[in-house]
């Protein structure tokens, strides 16, 4: 069964939603965040991708209370993102509760620094963050651009220890226009030990199975669940029905 791993993105504590990245594309939902992922956790879910917008924009963790809440309020696999720089920063993240943590832009912009994360913490609570913007690498809360190539992008650090890899193309995040699942079959018959973590575009339980079918083992959404597109019920369902 394919993985599911609702979304959580913070900015001033809130639970919002972006789209394509834009900062200035944003919609707040009303319901705490603490709230919104016990909903998860009581329909059967047992992961949740929480990520630190202010954090992205700010270069250092922001919201690290709220992972404390969401963690100390539930029994969640956390894995958390968003601005985590340096030393300090994946310290308070694991301290506050988070069980794994990704790293994308300084994967990209530090590569000592990250590697040296993977060998301090082990390669099973550093996932790598490799977002597509254009058919390259995007960083920095996905406002800057770069010219690193996905697939060698990845395999680099795959010899490092990674195996497990969260993948956003951008043009569908927050669309609601499905996944790139090309992408990520692209991604799997390239390096096929790569446990991949398809994000972006889901719209739709279908949009999950077509995932599911192609073999992709995990599958982050959030907007659809926001805008009633997936139901929680729906997600119940599902986990009950693949087991």
């Amino acid at each position: 069964m394919i993985e599911l791993v609702p979304a959580i993105d913070i900015i001033d504590g809130k639970c919002v939603r972006l789209t394509q990245g834009d900062y200035s594309q944003k919609t707040v939902y009303g319901a705490e965040p603490e709230e919104i992922a016990k909903r998860f956790e009581e329909c059967g879910v047992t992961r949740l991708h929480m990520v630190d917008l202010d954090g992205a924009r700010s270069n250092h963790i922001v919201n690290y209370r709220i992972l404390e809440k969401v963690a100390s309020r539930t029994s969640l696999t956390i894995d958390f993102g968003g601005g985590l720089k340096s030393d300090d920063d994946i310290r308070i993240a694991f301290e506050c509760g988070a069980s794994m943590v990704t790293g994308g832009s300084i994967a990209v912009k530090e590569r000592d620094k990250f590697l040296s994360w993977i060998e301090r913490y082990g390669s099973e609570k550093i996932i790598l963050g490799a977002d597509v913007k254009n058919g390259t690498i995007a960083v920095s809360g996905w406002e800057e651009s770069s010219d690193l190539e996905l697939i060698s992008f990845v395999s680099e650090y795959m010899k490092a220890g990674i195996s497990k890899v969260i993948t956003t193309d951008i043009s569908r995040d927050g669309m609601l226009a499905g996944p790139s699942v090309e992408l990520y079959k692209e991604m799997q018959s390239k390096l096929p030990e790569l446990y991949i973590i398809a994000s972006g575009g889901v719209s739709s339980i279908k949009d999950i199975e077509k995932l599911a079918e192609a073999g992709i083992p995990a599958v982050i959404f959030g907007k659809a669940i926001y805008e009633g597109r997936i139901t929680i019920k729906e997600i119940e369902q599902y986990i009950i029905s693949n087991k």
